[in-house]
């Protein structure tokens, strides 16, 4: 199928989508803010720009559009029909570069996560932005060597009761 619009408004239209404050990396941003993570945008020095940077938790996060950054096996990403080499060879490079960031950013100690456009629909969201809080925490734990309380043998004999015995009502 043939494009739709001509060379000059295709690259109209293409120079006009943004990189930086995009409506799914809003999403994330606003939640993260509300949940109390406090974090720094687009950092220069750190490899690929990350969208999300979380000094506190040694973590990165990067918010990608499935189409650019060609996301397989979702509806948001196809091949377009027109100029398939040009566009072959672009998502190449761009899955290429994230790789070499993702790589960059580990060997630099920083935990990376990306979160993709699709999983920030609605019927999704919820589920995304809990389970990223989840690895947040757990990273957090990690990295502060955190361990779980788990009381010995003698401990549990001697521990009491913190709150009176449950009486029913009426009684």
């Amino acid at each position: 199928m043939a494009d739709k619009m001509t060379a000059e408004q295709r690259h109209r239209c293409m120079s006009n989508i943004k990189s930086k404050n995009t409506k799914p990396e809003m999403i994330v941003r606003r939640w993260l803010w509300h949940e109390g993570y406090r974090y720094r945008l687009n950092v220069k020095q750190l490899p690929g720009r990350p969208d999300i940077v979380l000094p506190k938790y040694s973590t990165v996060i990067f918010v990608n559009g499935c189409f650019w950054h060609a996301h397989e096996g979702c509806d948001k990403y196809r091949l377009p029909s027109t100029n398939v080499d040009f566009w072959a060879q672009k998502f190449q490079r761009n899955k290429s570069r994230d790789e070499r960031n993702y790589r960059l950013l580990h060997k630099m100690g920083w935990y990376v996560l990306v979160v993709w456009e699709c999983q920030l629909e609605k019927s999704r969201r919820h589920d995304t932005l809990l389970a990223l809080s989840r690895r947040l925490s757990q990273i957090y734990l990690d990295t502060h060597n955190a361990r779980l309380y788990t009381p010995s043998l003698d401990e549990e004999a001697t521990i009491q009761q913190a709150a009176e015995p449950l009486v029913p009502y009426g009684e």
